[in-house]
């Protein structure tokens, strides 16, 4: 009995509900679904919040970067991950989570969208270049130069970074710079590498360890044997600014650290959901 009052007082209050608003129970429930199918991806919701300056919203297919220009977030397209690392849409860029666990060909944050990529950042090498400004790395214990993406604050960061390194005088062995910007290609590939848009950097190559190197004639599709030097104490000052390290691959880079705070910022987002 006490279950047929609910439901009979829960029928009247819909009733009047929508009769004070004049909207039909069925095109209520329409519009709900409506409203649950433009709810914004995690991932996409992880990228507004990392880049605010660059991006300013998604209408359900696309992201709307600040200029009110378009491009879209998931082209349907099923990829292998081989076929990702290639050539990928944004929602590809998220088919690894970012965890400290390194697993076999498991390589978060090496799957890039370049036209993304190109068009926060620059599509040429020029462009690039007139976005970036010149930094001092670790003053103290390096004093380089580094041209910097000012493009997302990867300047600001990439010297917050620095200021914390450079209180670390034990740690001087693995901080020089082999540098930060470079138009190029990904050894190997006919991917533009991340240093091209000048937010990566690779640091302690003396200390560092590469998956070609070690591997001699390997592919991409061969298992390897993970090898590291670098300290976590490092890799964690890079990733509390927002950046990722190539250690957390299995095709291990482990000198090699990217702004890509979305991926990181995704996973805070997965715990919180």
């Amino acid at each position: 009995m006490k279950h047929l009052l609910f439901f009979a007082i829960s029928a009247i209050t819909i009733c009047c509900s929508n009769a004070s608003t004049n909207i039909p129970v069925k095109d209520s429930v329409v519009g709900a679904q409506a409203e649950q199918q433009k709810k914004v991806p995690l991932f996409v919701q992880a990228l507004l919040d990392a880049y605010p300056e660059s991006l300013k919203g998604f209408d359900g297919d696309s992201l709307i970067f600040a200029d009110g220009t378009k491009m879209l977030y998931d082209d349907g397209r099923e990829r292998t991950w081989q076929q990702k690392l290639e050539s990928c849409d944004i929602e590809d860029m998220a088919f690894w989570d970012y965890t400290d666990t390194v697993l076999p060909f498991r390589d978060p944050g090496r799957i890039r969208c370049e036209a993304f990529f190109r068009k926060m950042y620059g599509n040429t090498a020029a462009e690039v270049r007139n976005r970036a400004r010149t930094i001092t790395w670790c003053p103290k214990l390096c004093g380089q130069k580094l041209l910097v993406s000012t493009v997302n604050h990867v300047d600001r960061q990439l010297q917050k970074v620095s200021d914390e390194l450079d209180r670390h005088p034990e740690w001087k062995a693995y901080l020089k710079s082999a540098g930060t910007f470079n138009w190029r290609i990904v050894a190997g590939t006919q991917r533009l590498s991340p240093h091209s848009f000048a937010f990566a950097i690779d640091i302690g190559v003396g200390k560092s360890s590469y998956w070609r190197w070690d591997n001699k004639g390997a592919t991409e599709s061969d298992n390897i044997k993970y090898r590291n030097a670098m300290l976590l104490q490092i890799v964690q000052i890079f990733e509390k600014h927002g950046f990722i390290w190539g250690g957390r691959w299995y095709h291990y880079d482990t000198m090699h650290f990217e702004y890509r705070p979305e991926l990181i910022r995704l996973m805070e987002l997965k715990i919180e959901n």
